[in-house]
């Protein structure tokens, strides 16, 4: 039989099932944002509203969907014409970089030193995570025990005593 009741394991296996999945969270997401996944599906047709929302236009640096300039109608035929030759979102993206420079994409690309717009936020949440897993339990058992400590209470004096003494004798 195990030395520790069956609370104190059940109420640790939250945690550690956190733990895992923190871990498993440190592990997989890099690989998917290096696309070491699972092989990509058949890609459909580009769709314009879906390279519009992505893209930027490099006069107004707003995103193509909701610009309104001469330079944002030029980006949009631009992209038409790429669709038209049955490019894909990547070539098109590919085209407008080369075409406008890398201010064009809305995101920076997940490769060099750009990765690190997505895994230093990404590192910092596990970090953030780890802190907590590691300090709230000793928070919770300071508090435990400052609790267990108020309700001792301090002994009595012995004036007190008697006081207390006197007074349930007065109700008995």
């Amino acid at each position: 039989m195990s030395s520790r009741p069956a609370a104190i394991v059940a109420r640790r296996l939250p945690a550690r099932l956190v733990a895992s999945a923190l871990l498993a969270a440190w592990l997989l997401i890099p690989a998917a944002a290096l696309g070491m996944g699972a092989p990509a599906a058949p890609r459909a047709k580009t769709n314009l509203l879906v390279i519009e929302r992505q893209v930027m236009c490099v006069t107004c640096k707003i995103p193509l969907n909701v610009a309104e300039s001469p330079q944002a109608d030029r980006e949009k035929a631009f992209i038409r014409t790429l669709i038209d030759e049955g490019q894909d979102e990547a070539q098109i993206k590919q085209a407008l970089v080369g075409q406008y420079g890398a201010a064009v994409l809305g995101l920076p690309a997940a490769k060099g030193f750009d990765l690190a717009v997505y895994l230093v936020p990404l590192a910092a949440v596990i970090l953030l995570a780890a802190t907590l897993l590691t300090l709230l339990p000793r928070w919770r058992r300071a508090t435990r025990e400052q609790a267990a400590a108020e309700n001792r209470g301090s002994p009595l004096g012995a004036a007190d005593a008697a006081r207390l003494e006197s007074d349930l004798a007065r109700f008995d």
